[in-house]
């Protein structure tokens, strides 16, 4: 797929800052177009806790006050996507700018629709407001849900120069492959193919099934087979400094596996120092 629209969702928060960076970054190096997207949390609007206080010491229907909160949260919408803009056009890029009231990873989600992919920090303002515990943050709601490529940005901003591909031969897997042949066409960034495994034969043959597919294309590629457990070895990889940009498949076992063990995806978009996509 061609990643020609990207949503950001903004939140105003130093992280988000450094995701419009990247925005900017990887927007001017596709020639893609930028959304800026901001949520005004109806659980904040309309949070039980407020209604809790006004009943247990006798202050008059909170309705009153929602008016003014809500005003209060327009205001500050429209002065993040305002820097927004400001900020993007600095670089050249006229982007659009959306708001929309609601539960914060749904409206995303729901807004990600019109995008080819989303980009989110690794942690915002948001980041404890998911909709279940399983699920945990905004960002790993979005991840599982929204069916489009997710990028998620570290805490710095670096420009990248080449990227990794963790492999594994599974469907998300093969659709990060997809991707990440159609960036490296675009940007001419080197890929390096990791495939972490303890069995020799697998690796031969996940080997194998990587070059069958770039053969018909000119990419700088190289493969490496790693033994060792999956998160520590890609977390490992990316520690080196070779890479820039990791590209990998997201939550690809099932989801009592993780419980149990953990998740792959959790542990590197939680601690990757640089950005991470991940497609389904």
């Amino acid at each position: 797929m061609t990643i020609s629209k990207i949503l950001i969702p903004l939140d105003g928060s130093e992280r988000g800052n450094i995701a419009l960076e990247y925005g900017i970054y990887f927007a001017k190096r596709l020639h893609a177009e930028l959304i800026g997207f901001h949520v005004i949390d109806l659980r904040v609007v309309q949070g039980p806790v407020f209604t809790d206080i006004s009943g247990s010491i006798g202050l008059p229907p909170y309705q009153d006050f929602l008016p003014l909160m809500q005003s209060s949260l327009d205001e500050r919408a429209e002065a993040i996507l305002k820097a927004f803009l400001a900020r993007c056009e600095k670089t050249g890029l006229h982007p659009e700018t959306r708001k929309a009231i609601g539960i914060v990873d749904n409206a995303i989600i729901e807004e990600g629709k019109n995008a080819d992919c989303i980009l989110l920090p690794q942690r915002g303002e948001h980041l404890q407001l998911g909709s279940s515990n399983i699920l945990g943050s905004t960002v790993e709601s979005v991840i599982r849900r929204s069916g489009k490529p997710v990028i998620v940005t570290p805490a710095t901003f670096i420009e990248v120069e080449s990227m990794g591909l963790a492999y594994d031969g599974s469907g998300p897997a093969r659709n990060a492959l997809t991707i990440a042949r159609e960036l490296s066409e675009n940007t001419s960034w080197p890929l390096s193919v990791i495939i972490i495994t303890d069995d020799h034969s697998v690796g031969a043959h996940l080997t194998k099934e990587v070059e069958n597919y770039l053969e018909p294309f000119k990419i700088d590629c190289e493969i490496i087979v790693l033994r060792g457990k999956e998160d520590r070895e890609i977390l490992r990889f990316i520690e080196e400094g070779s890479i820039e940009l990791m590209v990998m498949g997201a939550y690809g076992h099932n989801r009592l596996r993780e419980l149990i063990l953990g998740s792959t995806t959790s542990a590197v978009i939680r601690k990757s120092k640089i950005p991470v996509l991940l497609t389904r």
